[in-house]
Formats: C-alpha cells, sequence, structure tokens
C-alpha cells in the first residue's frame, strides 16, 4: 500500500510536470512507470512507496533538456524537501541514485535494486510502443523532418538502441522485456513490417 499523503503529493505536484514533455514523455508515460515498478517492487519485496516516488520523479528534468535528464531528475528529487515526511536521509539519497541511474544509455548497472526497477520499468519494450513513441518525440522535437525523413531517424535509433549490439542493457533477467526486445529485433530485420507499422502509427499520429 502507497502512503496515502505521498500519493496525494505526487498526484497533486510531481506528475502535472510530466504536462510539459514531448507526447512520448508525458504523464501517462509516468504512470505506466509507476504501475510496472509497483509491480516489480512486489516481486522483490523491496519499500513500495520508494519504488513509486523514484518512478514518478524518473523523468521530470526533462524539463532542463533530454541529454542530462537524468542527473536533472535526481537534482529535482533531492532537492523537494516535502520527501523527508516519508522518507529518511539515507532513503531519499538512495531514491536520487536510483532515478540518475535509469538512463536507457547507461553502460553501468544501477547502483541498487531500486535503480534496476526503475530502468526496467522505464524500458516498455512493446515494439508498437516503442515505435509510436519515437515518431511522438520526432514529431516534437525535429518538426521539419517529413515521412521519409522520420522513418530514417526511426530505424537509425532503433538499430543503435534496440538491435544487436546497440546500447540498451537490461537489468533484470526476470523481466518480461526480454522476450519484448527479441519480438522486436525480428520487426526492426523485417523491414517492410517495420514500414507498415511506421506508415499506419504516423499517419495516427499527424491526423489527431
Amino acid at each position: 500500500m502507497i502512503n496515502r499523503e505521498l500519493q496525494e503529493y505526487i498526484e497533486r505536484e510531481i506528475l502535472p510536470r510530466y504536462d510539459l514533455h514531448d507526447a512520448a514523455h508525458r504523464r501517462d508515460h509516468a504512470m505506466s512507470v509507476i504501475e510496472r515498478s509497483l509491480a516489480l517492487a512486489e516481486r522483490y519485496k523491496v519499500d513500495s512507496n520508494m519504488a513509486y516516488a523514484i518512478a514518478a520523479y524518473h523523468d521530470t528534468g526533462l524539463i532542463e533538456g533530454r541529454e542530462n535528464h537524468h542527473t536533472a531528475s535526481k537534482r529535482i528529487l533531492l532537492a523537494d524537501g516535502y520527501l523527508s515526511q516519508w522518507f529518511t536521509p539515507e532513503q531519499i539519497a538512495t531514491m536520487g541514485d536510483a532515478v540518475e541511474d535509469h538512463r536507457a544509455s547507461s553502460q553501468s548497472a544501477p547502483r541498487t535494486i531500486y535503480g534496476c526497477i526503475v530502468a526496467e520499468a522505464d524500458r516498455q519494450i512493446i515494439p508498437e510502443v516503442i515505435i509510436r513513441r519515437t515518431i511522438q518525440y520526432t514529431l516534437a522535437n525535429c518538426p521539419t523532418l517529413d515521412r521519409e525523413q522520420g522513418y530514417a531517424r526511426m530505424v537509425e535509433h532503433l538499430d543503435k538502441k534496440y538491435n544487436y549490439g546497440g546500447y540498451l542493457r537490461l537489468w533484470l533477467e526476470e523481466s518480461e522485456n526480454s522476450c519484448q526486445l527479441e519480438r522486436l529485433r525480428q520487426i526492426i530485420a523485417n523491414r517492410e513490417q517495420l514500414r507498415r507499422l511506421y506508415d499506419a502509427i504516423y499517419d495516427e499520429e499527424t491526423t489527431k
């Protein structure tokens, strides 16, 4: 059970910050990471309140830009004095480290199980969701790219991050992400299928 006052504070003061982000990182993304983090916290029998707060803060730093959003998110969490109502200084420090460690491009394992949990929850490796979020990000941040240029950017991104040899690392072997990652890699290899998915989702996103 999540502390009611903590939950009310997060829902009132923290989650609304995601409304200012691009479509791939808005409140629905934060809620999904929270849900997955809580499920993993139960599986690994760790503090659910900590896992909840970490997930809630993990992308708050995007307001300062994507490149260093993980360190900005940590700074935002550590600077939030209200958290001392529910957590000890040691817990807050652990939470800050976990937020910082969630970034997918990190080649080092998270320092704690909490970092592993939020990193894994943030992956959300569902091929169709990955493709949609990539398109959403491109539309929001690279508006001058046309359909074909957007497709080329997506392929480059998928190859660099998710394909064999890509930089993505999974830290919890028991997660369903491993199977989903293999399915995504098969779609990446099948360029006709990938293109069909891209065109269908691109049309949906550009006609909203």
